[in-house]
C-alpha cells in the first residue's frame, strides 16, 4: 500500500483509499476519490476532508457537516 505522499503526481483515474486518523493510505492508485456527499471529484492533492468510522472522503467542511448530521439523525 501507498500513503498520500508517495502517491502525488501519479496519473490515473478515481482511487481506492483507506483513511485513518490524519491520513489516509492508498489501497487502489488514482489521481482523485470522489466526495460521499456531493460527488464531486477531490484531487488527492487537495483531499482534507473524510470520516474515518464511516470511511468516506468530502470535498470541504460542509460536506462533512452534512454527512455528519445525517449519521447522528440515524
Amino acid at each position: 500500500m501507498m500513503n498520500r505522499h508517495e502517491m502525488a503526481g501519479r496519473p490515473g483515474g478515481e482511487a481506492k483509499l483507506r483513511y485513518l486518523d490524519g491520513d489516509f493510505q492508498v489501497i487502489s492508485p488514482g489521481s482523485f476519490v470522489r466526495c460521499a456527499i456531493t460527488g464531486q471529484a477531490i484531487p488527492l492533492t487537495e483531499l482534507r476532508y473524510w470520516s474515518v468510522d464511516a470511511q468516506e472522503p468530502y470535498v470541504d467542511a460542509v460536506a462533512a457537516y452534512r454527512a455528519h448530521a445525517a449519521a447522528k439523525a440515524r
